[in-house]
C-alpha cells in the first residue's frame, strides 16, 4: 500500500466526509489550544517579526482546517494590540497529502478572510493562505522559512505500513495478540519517521521558532495497550466475523495493516532528544472520549448512539485505506458491524483517546 497515495480523510461534505465527522479531533484542538497559544504568543513578543509564517500540517480539510489557524493568529493579534504594535503579515501554509481535499479548503478562505476581517477590526493583517500538497516525511519548505509549526492529530500516521508484519494473522494494528517483533517493526517505523520529520523542520525553522504537535498517543509504555489500539481491534472484529462468513477472503484480511503508532510521552521525548535540533518546553498528556457527543447535553435522537457516531467518525478517516485494500462492496457492511461491536462495548466500560502534546523550540 502505498500511504501517501491512498491515505486521506473522506472528502466533500456529505454525511460520510470527514467536514462532518471531526468533533472529536475538534474537542482535542481545543484541549490543547492554551499550550500553541503560549508558545505562538511567546515567540511573537521575543522576536516581534513584520510577516509570521504558520505551517499547519496534516491540515485535512473541513471546518477544523481554519479553525486551529485562526486561534493562534487571533492570539498574536490580542497581544500585538495590547503592546501597540502594528499588525504582522501572515503567511499561512495548509499542508497534507495529495489526496486532501484541498479545493473545498480554497472554496472557503475567501469567508474565512471576511470573518477575520470582522473580528480582528483595522489594522490586522493582511494573511496569505498556501496550499502545500506533500508528506511532511521530507522537505515542504524553503530553508528558515518558517516561525512556527502546528500539527493536530496527524503525525500518528507512518510514512508506510512496517515491513515485517506477515506473522500479524488475525490483526490489522498491533494488539495483545501480535508478537514481539511486530511491536518492534512499528516502534521501529515510528522512530525512522518522526527523526525524519525533526530533522526537516529543524531546517525549514527559523532559529527560536516554535512548533507545537499533537499525537493521538498513550499513557502506559506497553505499545500494544488497548488505551491505543482498542478501537481498531473491535474494526478487526467486525472484519473477522466476514471473514468466518466467506464475506472476505482471509489472506486479504491477513495482509491488511494499519499505518499507523500511537506513540508514549517518553518515545516522543527520546526522538526529540535523539535528533537533537530542538529543546522541549512542555510535554503534556490529556484525554477524550472516544464519543464526541459524550457530554452534549441537547442530544438529537442522531446523536445518542454513542457506537454509530464513532463509527461515523472512524469512516471518515479510515474508509480510503480500506477501499483501497478490499474495495468499496463491503465498506457498509464493515462499518454498520462496527458500530454495534463499538456501542456494546462503549456501554460498558470508558473508552478515552490519549493524546501527547509536545510544544519544543529550535534551538538556535
Amino acid at each position: 500500500m502505498e500511504v501517501c497515495q491512498v491515505l486521506h480523510m473522506n472528502g466533500g461534505r456529505g454525511e460520510k466526509s470527514y467536514a462532518q465527522n471531526s468533533l472529536v479531533q475538534r474537542k482535542v484542538i481545543s484541549m490543547t489550544k492554551p499550550i500553541a497559544e503560549e508558545a505562538i504568543t511567546n515567540l511573537y513578543r521575543n522576536t516581534f517579526p513584520a510577516s509570521l509564517a504558520i505551517a499547519d500540517l496534516g491540515c485535512s480539510s473541513g471546518p477544523n482546517t481554519l479553525f486551529a489557524v485562526s486561534e493562534l493568529v487571533k492570539a498574536v493579534d490580542e497581544v500585538r494590540r495590547k503592546l501597540g504594535h502594528q499588525s504582522p503579515e501572515y503567511q499561512v501554509l495548509l499542508n497534507d497529502l495529495p489526496g486532501n481535499d484541498f479545493n473545498a479548503i480554497f472554496k472557503s478562505i475567501a469567508g474565512f478572510q471576511e470573518d477575520m476581517r470582522k473580528q480582528m477590526g483595522d489594522g490586522f493583517g493582511p494573511c496569505f493562505f498556501t496550499g502545500v500538497p506533500g508528506s511532511f516525511y521530507g522537505r515542504l519548505f524553503q530553508r528558515r522559512s518558517l516561525n512556527f509549526v502546528y500539527s493536530s492529530y496527524s503525525l500518528m500516521w507512518l510514512s508506510q505500513v512496517p515491513e515485517g508484519l506477515e506473522d500479524n494473522k488475525g490483526n490489522i494494528y498491533m494488539a495483545g495478540t501480535s508478537p514481539a517483533s511486530v511491536l518492534k517493526a512499528y516502534y521501529r517505523q515510528f522512530q525512522t519517521d518522526f527523526s525524519l520529520f525533526l530533522k526537516c523542520r529543524s531546517e525549514e525553522l527559523v532559529a527560536g521558532g516554535r512548533m507545537v504537535l499533537t499525537i493521538l498517543g498513550r499513557k502506559s509504555e506497553d505499545p500494544a495497550s488497548k488505551e491505543c489500539c482498542y478501537i481498531w481491534e473491535l474494526l478487526a472484529v467486525a472484519l473477522n466475523e466476514m471473514v468466518l462468513e466467506g464475506i472476505i477472503e482471509e489472506e486479504k484480511f491477513d495482509s491488511f495493516n494499519i499505518p499507523q503508532y500511537t506513540p508514549s510521552p517518553l518515545e516522543v521525548e527520546s526522538e526529540v532528544e535523539k535528533e537533537g535540533s530542538f529543546t522541549i518546553d512542555l510535554l503534556d498528556v490529556s484525554q477524550v472520549n472516544w464519543d464526541a457527543y459524550d457530554e452534549e447535553v441537547h442530544q438529537s435522537e442522531a446523536f445518542k448512539d454513542g457506537g454509530y457516531n464513532v463509527a461515523k467518525c472512524m469512516r471518515a478517516v479510515a474508509e480510503p485505506l480500506l477501499v483501497s485494500h478490499f474495495g468499496e462492496a463491503i465498506i457498509d457492511e464493515v462499518f454498520s458491524r462496527y458500530g454495534e461491536i463499538v456501542a456494546n462495548r462503549m456501554s460498558e466500560e470508558k473508552t478515552e483517546f490519549v493524546n501527547v502534546t509536545v510544544s519544543m523550540t529550535r534551538k538556535g
